[in-house]
């Protein structure tokens, strides 16, 4: 039987599925996911999203900064406004390079607590999430083996002008928020995302997301890493017919039922996983 455990490492919460019965939990690959701003917009959420099935491996879910148990007074009312009053410098930006700086002492506290050995190292992310997995692998001292990124944010100004246009609204960019945007423009960093160990990347994205905001910047993602990696199927792109941004219905909070499309990324992302971390 398998035993979920949830709690908080450095003050990050967390939900860790271990792997399969019988397997060595300390020589069995980690797996490290950080969820959506959109559905689903939680560790528990994310985790009924993405199971991951069929992948003998540590699933370890994080919840990102200002969501879930770390919502702000006033929840997520709270969160729309600071977005609206400033959706780079108060949200994309804190949110993305804070779960990012947070992670070496998360993983730590883990490895003591679950008892993870120093096996191989995957990383998933879903659009904000994604960022995070990118930013952890162009930044951090943590060696990644293998990521997928799904609905993925790599190129913070179109995206912020594709949800301007979703919302009505036309961001004002200054100074300090194109500092945020340079330094998460994945597309431009590829260059240092490839020189990080040429990690095995699998990028999904829904063929119904934004074409400017997401489906671009993935394309253009995905032919930067591989014109620099020594082997370039060790960085693919999948686009789910039918497929939207979110992985889950609203309001995304709490574990739901899988839908078909992110059932559809689960087998992918686990396929590539189990490929390249075993």
């Amino acid at each position: 039987m398998t035993v979920v455990t949830t709690g908080d490492a450095a003050g990050v919460p967390y939900v860790a599925v271990p792997p399969a019965e019988g397997t060595d939990h300390a020589s069995a690959p980690v797996v490290v996911a950080w969820h959506l701003m959109d559905p689903p917009r939680t560790e528990a959420a994310f985790a009924a999203a993405l199971p991951l099935d069929g992948l003998d491996a540590w699933r370890i879910y994080l919840g990102l900064p200002m969501s879930g148990s770390r919502l702000p007074e006033g929840g997520f009312e709270e969160v729309m406004r600071l977005g609206y009053e400033d959706a780079v410098l108060n949200l994309h930006g804190p949110v993305v390079t804070q779960a990012a700086e947070e992670f070496p002492a998360a993983l730590a506290v883990l490895r003591s607590r679950l008892g993870l050995g120093d096996a191989r190292l995957g990383v998933v992310g879903g659009s904000a999430g994604a960022a995070v997995a990118a930013l952890v692998i162009a930044e951090s001292e943590i060696a990644v083996d293998a990521a997928v990124l799904v609905s993925p944010l790599l190129r913070l100004v179109p995206a912020v002008e594709a949800m301007g246009r979703q919302h009505g609204v036309t961001y004002p960019w200054s100074d300090a928020s194109r500092a945020v945007a340079h330094r998460l423009d994945f597309v431009a960093r590829a260059g240092e995302l490839a020189a990080a160990g040429e990690p095995a990347t699998l990028v999904v994205v829904g063929e119904n997301d934004d074409e400017d905001g997401f489906l671009v910047p993935a394309r253009e993602f995905r032919d930067e890493l591989a014109g620099r990696y020594s082997d370039a199927r060790r960085a693919q792109l999948v686009v789910v017919p039918g497929m939207a941004h979110a992985l889950a219905e609203e309001p995304g909070i709490e574990a739901a039922p899988q839908t078909p499309h992110a059932a559809e990324v689960d087998r992918h992302a686990a396929r590539w996983l189990e490929r390249h971390l075993h």
